[in-house]
């Protein structure tokens, strides 16, 4: 239900579309994550299984650096960021979350997880340093 005199242009459209993408990555892992303890019979913890390690750590993983991510671009949308930038940060970090948890189940050093790591770092670098930029520059 729309509240009356809320505009939908006033909402960060970008920064919705990519924190809805990335909502759902985030039940992926989390059902990734289940079906590992269900089908290994661990239903507290990892039960030092590896599998279910590698899912559990590549979802908490997603959930330490996604939501800061959510934070900045919708801040900088608001602030009048450009859409196009945004739009690249948000398919990167997309490309980075999916990357990354299959990096995580095999062996390090592994090009998969070492390129999600090094995508989300650098995506995140770039709206920091985004939102500082605009902060120093503000009429």
């Amino acid at each position: 239900m729309r509240q009356q005199g809320m505009s939908f242009a006033a909402l960060p459209a970008v920064s919705l579309l990519f924190a809805a993408a990335l909502a759902l990555v985030n039940l992926w892992l989390g059902v990734r994550a289940s079906a590992a303890r269900v089908a290994r019979k661990v239903m507290v913890g990892d039960g030092g299984d590896p599998l279910v390690q590698a899912r559990m750590r590549a979802h908490a993983n997603f959930n330490e650096y996604v939501p800061m991510a959510l934070v900045l671009m919708a801040l900088i949308e608001m602030a009048g960021g450009g859409a196009t930038p945004l739009y690249v940060a948000g398919i990167v970090l997309v490309l980075a979350r999916v990357l990354h948890p299959f990096g995580m189940e095999r062996p390090a050093p592994n090009p998969l997880r070492m390129i999600g790591i090094a995508l989300t770092l650098a995506v995140m670098v770039a709206l920091i340093g985004w939102a500082v930029w605009i902060l120093l520059h503000r009429g």
